[in-house]
């Protein structure tokens, strides 16, 4: 396609992804009351799979190794940790504070890189995770000073998200991302499938038959894993990488919005002020403040960096 065009879709692309992505959250709140955890997980990652490798069926004969299989193995298996925790953590807070307390995990990113490739995070990093502990204790504490059970879930899926976005830049290189991610995907969902078993649950043959579950679900598989993350890694491909952090950033407030709009989470001016610093943490970390400093002192920063 034209690369002018893909430029000026890139842009509405990475803001759709992070649209699709926030309404999500209270669509998995509902959902769960009629799906066990693993089984929506691995129907959600089995169906985003197929659909992925339909997408991708061009490559299998030309670009396929076996060597895919492992990889895919270690990213399906962080992905899958990082959304089970998620998930089960969502049954115990509500939608917005789930959002936003999953985003910590662009602010762990930097820390966590500096432990597995010893790259030292700086002052952006360490300022945006001043301003994320202090928003994390302002959504997160009670009058009481105390945290929900689902909220500490919550923050250790940020760190499993983290994980697996080290493990991707470890395993990914010189690979063709999209086979990648199907595998990845496929991996997932074979977690999930195992441990949906070995949980004793029954698989909820009823729930299915549901016209509003089964719509819940096709747009968590279709929309949330597959569109979504196609619009996302074409929309990176063209796009500054300032600009689509930023853009990407926003699926918490859209999580927020769509929480407050359709689930009815209160809001509170503290609730506010919490989600506010965590966005302002998210965005430091990932652009550095860039987009606010002109062209000419962005050249003579990254020329000092090299």
């Amino acid at each position: 396609m034209n690369p002018s065009v893909m430029h000026r879709l890139s842009k509405p692309m990475l803001l759709s992804a992070a649209l699709i992505w926030g309404s999500s959250f209270f669509m998995m709140k509902n959902t769960l009351d009629a799906i066990p955890t693993f089984y929506l997980l691995a129907i959600r990652f089995t169906a985003g799979a197929a659909l992925l490798a339909l997408f991708c069926l061009p490559k299998w004969r030309s670009q396929m190794h076996l060597d895919y299989l492992w990889r895919g193995a270690v990213m399906g298996g962080f992905l899958f940790l990082a959304y089970s925790i998620q998930t089960f953590g969502l049954a115990g807070t509500t939608p917005s504070k789930n959002a936003f307390l999953t985003a910590v995990y662009c602010v762990i990113v930097p820390f966590l890189n500096w432990a597995v490739m010893k790259q030292r995070p700086d002052r952006f990093n360490i300022l945006a995770a001043v301003l994320c502990i202090t928003g994390v204790g302002l959504v997160s504490l009670t009058s009481d000073f105390s945290i929900t059970w689902g909220d500490w879930l919550t923050l250790l899926c940020a760190v499993f998200y983290a994980a697996h976005i080290i493990a991707v830049a470890k395993v990914s290189p010189e690979k063709d991302i999209y086979l990648l991610t199907v595998f990845q995907f496929a991996f997932a969902g074979l977690f999930a499938w195992i441990c949906g078993f070995a949980s004793g649950s029954a698989f909820p043959v009823t729930a299915l038959a549901s016209p509003e579950v089964l719509g819940s679900l096709a747009y968590l598989c279709v929309m949330a894993t597959t569109v979504a993350l196609l619009f996302q890694n074409v929309g990176q491909v063209w796009s500054d990488p300032a600009s689509a952090a930023v853009l990407l950033s926003l699926e918490s407030v859209f999580g927020v919005l769509f929480s407050v709009l359709f689930y009815g989470d209160p809001v509170t001016f503290r609730l506010v002020a919490g989600f506010a610093l965590i966005f302002v943490a998210v965005v430091c970390s990932e652009t550095k403040f860039s987009f606010l400093r002109p062209a000419s002192r962005k050249r003579d920063h990254s020329e000092t960096v090299r």
